[in-house]
C-alpha cells in the first residue's frame, strides 16, 4: 500500500493542531514527527511535550523519526507520547538490534534509516526484523532542502532488498518530495512517501489530495 505521510516539520507551529487536523482530514494516512536533538543532526526541532498535545488533534498514525543520539534511551518515552512507528538511523546508535527489539516490545513498528552517505547494504542484517527502511534523500537536519538525485539508486536497491528478503517491508523516503518528483521515488519502490513543504504550502487539501491521488494511482 502507497502511504502518504505529512511531516509537521514543515507547518506552521502557531496554529499546529489546525494544520494536522487539515491533513487528517484530507486523508494523510501518517503523521511524520521528526525529533532532532542537536547532537546526531545540528538542528534541535521539538519532543516529547510537543507530541502528546498534538496526539490530541488526530488518531492517525504517528510515524516518528528520531534524529537523535543513543535513541535505546527514549524508546518507551516515545511510546508513550502516542508513537506508532518509530524510525532510528543505525548511524546513531551501536546497538540498533536492541533498538528494534525495544521498539517491537511496545507493540510498535520498527524503521530503520541511513543518511545519504550510508550505503544501502547497512540494512542487510535487519531485514529479518525490521518493518520499515528509511531512505534519506538529504542530509537529516533541516527541513526545504533538495532531492539528492543520487539517492534514487538507493531507494530502487533498498526495495530489491526488501522484495528479496520474502518479508513484508515497506520502503519509505523522506526529503526534498515535490509535485516534480514525487514518481521518480514511486518508480524506485518507495511506498511510503514524507513530504513536508510540498503539503504545508499554500492549500494543505488540496496538496494532500494531489499526492494521495499520486499514490493511489501507482499502487505496488
Amino acid at each position: 500500500m502507497n502511504i502518504l505521510s505529512t511531516s509537521v516539520l514543515s507547518a506552521d507551529f502557531s496554529i499546529l493542531g489546525d494544520q494536522i487536523r487539515t491533513v487528517d482530514h484530507a486523508g494523510a494516512q501518517y503523521i511524520h514527527i521528526d525529533v532532532m536533538d542537536g547532537l546526531f543532526v545540528p538542528s534541535i526541532s521539538y519532543g516529547m511535550p510537543v507530541m502528546r498535545s498534538i496526539r490530541k488533534a488526530t488518531a492517525k498514525v504517528f510515524d516518528t523519526h528520531l534524529m537523535i543520539e543513543r535513541p535505546e534511551r527514549y524508546i518507551g518515552a516515545f511510546a508513550d507520547c502516542g508513537a506508532d512507528i518509530i524510525t532510528f538511523h543505525l548511524e546513531s546508535t551501536d546497538r540498533p538490534a536492541e533498538v528494534i527489539e525495544a521498539i517491537h516490545s511496545r507493540g510498535l513498528k520498527a524503521g530503520i534509516a541511513i543518511k545519504p552517505k550510508t550505503p544501502v547494504e547497512a540494512f542487510t542484517p535487519y531485514l529479518d526484523t525490521a518493518d520499515m527502511l528509511l531512505v534519506m534523500t538529504v542530509e537529516p537536519g533541516f527541513g526545504g532542502q533538495s532531492y539528492l538525485e543520487a539517492c534514487t539508486g538507493k531507494i530502487r536497491a533498498a526495495r530489491d532488498m526488501a522484495d528479496k528478503s520474502g518479508r513484508k517491508i515497506d520502503i519509505q523516503v523522506d526529503g526534498g518530495v515535490h509535485r516534480g518528483n514525487i514518481d521518480t521515488v514511486l518508480d524506485a519502490g518507495a511506498n511510503v512517501v514524507v513530504v513536508g513543504s510540498a503539503v504545508f504550502q499554500n492549500d494543505i487539501e488540496e496538496n494532500v489530495r494531489y499526492f494521495l491521488n499520486k499514490l493511489s494511482l501507482r499502487e505496488v
